[in-house]
């Protein structure tokens, strides 16, 4: 399970989440779940209003403590668990008298019951810390962190890692970081590129050699979709290689 994240917005966390649970798929079996309540992962993949999973979702997945049920078959080998508005009162359901156990594993224990049936198993996380992103972190096998060239995930970066940090500490000990991926780069800004390079220099033995520039094509596939898109290849061609480079990592 590969949980992508960072405490910002607009880092692309969706659109990568989403290109590779899509490129994973054409060779393997792959689960996608959408965490976040805006739905975005729900969109990308399905292309259908994020009411149309309306009491399908992973909130009813999660108070259920059971996938079964609650998994949309968009291929053969590409499943995912939808998200809608609800999802925002996972927080205070977890606070209710009807739940008593570990706040933090809720989403582990709900894919437990149908991890063994998936290769890979993708989720895209809130822009923010919450127990959304706590039970994406303490679920996953491994994590990527997202990283914008901009000042403020450069600001949001560090405290993202050190979440993973305490979630290794007190949760999950198996839990690994898979690397940083540098995204979103405007390659005319001496900024972005000095950015790129701080972020190199700091982490060294956790950034992923991959770094994904801006490209209009990759853009429009939240409009365009995977089906019948004339421009698939170019939106997805630089993620192709980094799907190649996330595999190499947690297979090893």
């Amino acid at each position: 399970m590969i949980t992508f994240g960072i405490q910002k917005g607009g880092s692309s966390k969706t659109t990568t989440s989403g290109i590779v649970a899509y490129l994973l798929s054409e060779k393997y079996k792959v689960l996608a779940i959408d965490m976040d309540s805006q739905g975005n992962l729900t969109e990308l993949l399905t292309q259908r209003d994020i009411y149309d999973f309306q009491g399908r979702t992973i909130f009813e997945a999660l108070k259920a403590q059971d996938a079964n049920g609650y998994i949309y078959e968009i291929t053969e080998n590409l499943h995912m668990i939808t998200a809608d508005d609800h999802i925002a009162r996972f927080s205070s359901w977890l606070y209710s008298a009807p739940y008593k156990g570990n706040m933090s594993l809720v989403l582990l224990e709900t894919i437990g019951t149908v991890r063994d049936n998936y290769d890979y198993i993708i989720v895209d996380t809130p822009p923010a810390l919450g127990e959304q992103t706590i039970n994406a972190l303490a679920a996953a096998d491994y994590v990527v962190a997202m990283f914008e060239a901009s000042k403020f995930c450069y600001s949001a970066l560090s405290r993202f890692l050190e979440t993973c940090g305490h979630i290794q500490d007190k949760v999950n000990r198996d839990m690994q970081i898979a690397g940083i991926l540098r995204c979103l780069i405007d390659t005319r800004r001496t900024d972005n590129k000095a950015l790129i390079e701080l972020v190199r220099e700091e982490y060294e033995d956790v950034c992923f050699d991959t770094v994904l520039t801006r490209t209009a094509a990759t853009g429009r596939i939240s409009i365009n979709g995977f089906v019948n898109n004339n421009e698939l290849n170019q939106a997805v061609s630089q993620h192709r290689v980094f799907v190649e480079e996330l595999i190499r990592r947690v297979e090893e």
